[in-house]
């Protein structure tokens, strides 16, 4: 099938040689399969890591004496590396690309840009005024500034994120690893997963571990993508992105290509999207399983009646997350309020939400329409 809006995420590992330097060969056939896929009439989208990677393999050369590895580095020789290696990698990108008389646009992301719906909405308005300019967006997170509490942590939710906004029909993951493989009670890898009709929990057992030698991604971030992109009408693939020709393999539909994880039938609105995957929660609301059944089954609001408990510290209109009892959360939404208030009408019936706390801000802890099943609610 033709792919109108394509999102190609290449990782780390991908990007590299044996020796932790950037693969500029391997960048070229990249943009030489993007370029291909551009002239065939399609959008593409590409997320890069490899920023830290390329500004180490700078400094080690200024410096002369290898760096401390990754896993003992600090935050702030992360970012400086980040700093470094950013424009090295755009360097190399537009190097690439230039031979095919197509432009590209450097975009650097971080969560904040995603949970904040004015910043959301503007970078999707960028994005897409980039396609309309057939201009080839290169998309990284901003390492730079990103902290902890605002990162994404790899560029597989980033590319997930991206898609959704975008409204891509194909999200690629090219990786160090075929696909999503089946394994033993040992854990030994057993058989390629060819494709993925839904993300129930057979497949999320089959993400043990991870296993790359740079990269900051494993099988579970990657299952963590195919949660956004599938529920935002997404086809995702997994695939090793050192196959020759392989973004054209997929792109044509090869099905002995890597792992498919195929769309939801009914996709998520944007707003939906936008409160499932872009917003931090400020705390969680613990309920019983007959308000979990009615939010899943029946699309109710959730009532005081239904809150066994609250945790965390939030205000009106944050985001909450909705858990069972067991401990699983299925929702999460607008909460009309704060924790201390909901701690004092949990398990209540609405018409004594105002004896209770003098007024009342509305009938529904959350409405039904700032309401959102996670994936897991629907397998």
């Amino acid at each position: 099938m033709a792919y109108r809006r394509i999102v190609v995420k290449v990782g780390t590992s991908t990007l590299t040689d044996e020796t932790g330097a950037l693969d500029r060969v391997y960048i070229a056939s990249l943009a030489m399969q993007c370029a291909a896929e551009h002239r065939s009439g399609a959008d593409v989208v590409l997320v890069s890591s490899g920023a830290i990677r390329a500004g180490i393999e700078q400094w080690e050369d200024y410096a002369r004496k290898p760096s401390e590895p990754l896993s003992r580095a600090t935050m702030p020789f992360k970012q400086a590396m980040a700093a470094i290696g950013q424009p090295l990698l755009m360097q190399a990108y537009l190097a690439a690309f230039v031979a095919y008389d197509l432009p590209v646009a450097q975009v650097l992301l971080t969560r904040q840009d995603f949970g904040e719906r004015h910043r959301f909405l503007h970078a999707r308005n960028t994005l897409q005024q980039l396609l309309k300019m057939e201009v080839i967006p290169i998309i990284n997170e901003n390492d730079t500034v990103a902290t902890e509490e605002i990162r994404f942590g790899d560029n597989d939710t980033l590319a997930a994120m991206v898609a959704s906004l975008l409204d891509a029909d194909l999200l690629i993951l090219l990786s160090d690893v075929e696909g999503l493989y089946e394994q033993d009670e040992q854990g030994r890898y057993t058989r390629l997963v060819r494709e993925v009709q839904r993300l129930d929990e057979s497949v999320w057992r089959m993400a043990r571990g991870s296993g790359s030698r740079v990269g900051t991604g494993g099988m579970i971030t990657k299952l963590q993508a195919a949660q956004i992109a599938t529920t935002s009408g997404v086809t995702m693939v997994i695939a090793h992105g050192r196959h020759e020709g392989i973004v054209h393999q997929i792109c044509r539909g090869r099905d002995f290509v890597g792992t498919v994880f195929h769309p939801l039938p009914r996709k998520l609105c944007h707003r939906k999207r936008w409160l499932a995957y872009g917003l931090p929660a400020s705390g969680t609301v613990v309920v019983n399983e007959g308000a979990k059944q009615r939010i899943i089954a029946d699309g109710k609001s959730l009532l005081p009646a239904g809150v066994v408990s609250c945790e965390g510290h939030f205000s009106p209109q944050e985001v909450v997350e909705v858990r069972d009892e067991s401990g699983t959360v299925f929702a999460r939404g607008f909460t009309n309020y704060s924790s201390e208030e909901l701690s004092r009408i949990a398990g209540c019936q609405s018409t004594q939400i105002e004896r209770q706390l003098g007024f009342k801000r509305a009938d529904e802890v959350i409405h039904r329409d700032n309401l959102v099943l996670v994936y897991g609610a629907w397998t």
